[in-house]
């Protein structure tokens, strides 16, 4: 096997460095693509396909490509249109390809953990994209340092790779058996992965058990040969003109073949399926289904039920542009409050090179934010934003309000208080970084100096989310109950000594 590995991190620093007075939402890990296709140039499909993931990570964007012999890949730091151009994709020969865009968890913002990851094995490449985050991954990479298997990341998904480079137990007598490989490292992985895969002859999708991170399959146009994909959400496959099928299940091993799809289910679903119930709040794309629900219309849902339980007295509804934008839509409606927009948002800050001085960050939300007076002067406003995580946006968006003109300020926030961190695969604040883990709601209405205050409640926030004909129960929630679906003895028992060394080792 050959592969061309091309490190653009060198010539192109990060291009999302946060801006501390605007950067309070939780953010996804990855979002990840695969497809196999004769007839298409896959490397541009996953060039748009990840486009339409941007959302789910901003830091590091990469794509493998195979064309049944040699493997080729091209990955850097920074977002999907600034890392890829036409004279990196051009290389990108095949027709396998898998695509990865990244925002950290497990492993440092470095080029050594952009994904997807590539190898070379006795039986040609293998490439793994992941999305997610193992809670036993630490155990898992001791045993391969134990072995005698090198490992050049902090990256989890590095650690993912290597697991199925190696033959299952039962060995394997005619070549390799990647199914094989994915079910004996699915009996050891603990917690959150979708995982797509690629070697010499398909491209394979792979979910946890408990479905903690969604992963779904369409069907690419029939041109005398077929062609099929798998992306974290459809709204990757709309883009690229692919038919939505289904979701891949939870537990289930999918694979891209020249002669079609092929599923086997490599380890039992959990009995309680949990699916980050945050896809639905803040991170998917409002255009994208999922079990059988358009973001968008759930998120209406939500500041409806929010309307129901908190009302107030105002004069109109404006929303956090723009993820908190659906809620403030439903809750407009149910409430009789018109809705407004009281604020304009600079879309492409974030997406420059160029970070602010000093004098320029003390201007702080502005950056990003800015108050469209004559929607707001003299009104009772209603601010709804999706979640409040350390509560330093909120407040500045507040101030911004009323420097705009507004009387009185309420806030009411779509989802719950999130008091606990996530290990599935999320960026989330620590304990003492949480803001609703350490003041009540009135200390955190006062220092965010809002009339009021009020939060969706746990039970509102289900009704939400499971209102739909069909849709099925059984959601992670633990951000906001510390009620965890999967066991975490590894992070409170490893975690104070091991992990820090392994953190000092590898700048995470």
């Amino acid at each position: 096997m050959t592969h061309r590995l091309q490190d653009s991190a060198q010539a192109r620093p990060a291009a999302h460095e946060p801006i501390p007075a605007s950067d309070d939402h939780l953010h996804e890990a990855c979002g990840v693509f695969g497809i196999y296709a004769h007839d298409a140039d896959v490397a541009r499909m996953a060039f748009f396909a990840l486009y339409a993931l941007q959302h789910r990570g901003q830091e590091s964007a990469g794509i493998a490509t195979c064309d049944g012999h040699a493997a080729y890949i091209y990955k850097g730091m920074g977002l999907v249109a600034q890392v890829f151009d036409e004279e990196n994709l051009r290389p990108l020969q095949g027709h396998l390809a898998i695509g990865h865009t990244r925002y950290s968890t497990t492993g440092s913002s470095h080029i050594r953990n952009a994904q997807p990851h590539l190898i070379e094995t006795m039986h040609g490449p293998l490439g793994v994209g992941h999305n997610g985050n193992l809670t036993n991954a630490l155990t898992l990479r001791r045993r391969l340092l134990e072995r005698g298997v090198g490992l050049s990341s902090s990256s989890d998904s590095e650690v993912i790779t290597q697991m199925l480079a190696a033959p299952p137990p039962g060995g394997e007598s005619h070549g390799p058996d990647w199914v094989a490989r994915i079910v004996a490292f699915m009996a050891e992985a603990e917690g959150a992965y979708a995982l797509s895969i690629l070697t010499r002859d398909a491209v394979y999708a792979v979910r946890d058990p408990w479905g903690l991170r969604p992963l779904c399959i369409g069907e690419l146009p029939n041109n005398g040969h077929p062609g099929y994909v798998v992306a974290s959400e459809s709204c990757a496959l709309a883009t690229i003109g692919a038919r939505y099928l289904r979701e891949i299940r939870p537990g289930e091993i999918v694979r891209l073949d020249d002669s079609g799809i092929h599923s086997v289910q490599g380890r039992p679903a959990a009995e309680r399926l949990s699916l980050c119930v945050f896809e639905y709040v803040y991170f998917a794309r409002p255009d994208t289904v999922l079990e059988g629900q358009t973001i968008h219309h759930v998120r209406q849902r939500l500041g409806e039920e929010l309307a129901r339980e908190s009302p107030v007295a105002a004069d109109v509804v404006v929303g956090v542009p723009d993820s908190a934008t659906p809620a403030a839509i439903g809750y407009a409606r149910a409430s009789g409050i018109p809705f407004s927009e009281g604020l304009t948002k600079n879309r492409y800050i974030g997406r420059t090179f160029i970070q602010p001085d000093d004098r320029i960050r003390r201007v702080g939300v502005h950056l990003k934010y800015n108050p469209l007076a004559a929607n707001l002067q003299g009104k009772r406003v209603v601010l709804i934003d999706d979640s409040i995580v350390r509560g330093n946006t909120i407040g500045p968006i507040v101030a911004l309000l009323r420097e705009g003109g507004a009387s009185e300020v309420h806030v009411r926030v779509s989802s719950p208080p999130i008091k606990h961190p996530c290990f599935m695969g999320i960026d989330m604040a620590s304990y003492d970084e949480l803001i609703a883990h350490n003041l009540s709601l009135e200390e955190i209405r006062v220092s965010i100096g809002a009339d009021s205050l009020a939060h969706l409640s746990h039970a509102g926030m289900l009704r939400a989310v499971e209102a739909a004909p069909g849709a099925r129960g059984g959601h992670c929630s633990a951000c906001f109950t510390g009620q965890y679906p999967i066991r975490l003895e590894e992070w409170w028992t490893l975690r104070s000594q091991e992990k820090l060394a392994f953190e000092q080792m590898w700048g995470a």
